[in-house]
């Protein structure tokens, strides 16, 4: 597997990915909505083939994690795609890397945890101002969870 940057020869896959996995290529974080598939981004690729995407912004020092896919699992896309963000958050100076999931979401938040992170904040009810941004948001998430509460991840650098 090699990781490459996002360029133009794969935007409207990784468009289309985000469409297909998150109902929009729009992302949105504590209040704030990326357009996630013309962010910088990791492509992690198999034999020409791309199979991982992580889209990331880096402002104010930090670096957020917007978006990450993995088509193949338990082969070490993800964890070789949030390596490769972090190697360039380092390279950026920042001073941490930081990314939001839901409450619903308990395979990232094991994922995420056994990479290193921490859980930096809890912010409850916080997809009902995210509903008003992305209306495709669902009520229920994974397993028939609700999805409700926003929560933070980070690792500082």
């Amino acid at each position: 597997m090699s990781i490459i940057e996002l360029t133009d020869e794969h935007r409207s896959w990784a468009r289309d990915l985000l469409i297909e996995n998150w109902a929009s290529a729009q992302m949105v974080t504590r209040g704030k909505v990326h357009q996630a598939d013309e962010l910088p981004g990791l492509v992690a690729v198999v034999d020409q083939a791309p199979v991982g995407l992580l889209t990331y912004a880096i402002e104010n020092g930090e670096c957020e994690i917007t978006s990450l896919n993995s088509l193949v699992e338990g082969v070490g896309v993800g964890s070789g795609l949030v390596h490769e963000a972090i190697s360039i958050a380092r390279l950026h100076g920042c001073s941490r890397v930081w990314l939001i999931t839901t409450n619903d979401n308990t395979h990232a938040l094991r994922f995420y945890q056994r990479l290193g992170m921490t859980i930096a904040a809890i912010y409850p009810n916080a997809l009902e101002e995210s509903r008003e941004l992305k209306p495709e948001i669902p009520l229920l998430g994974m397993d028939d969870i609700p999805l409700r509460d926003e929560i933070e991840l980070e690792m500082r650098l």
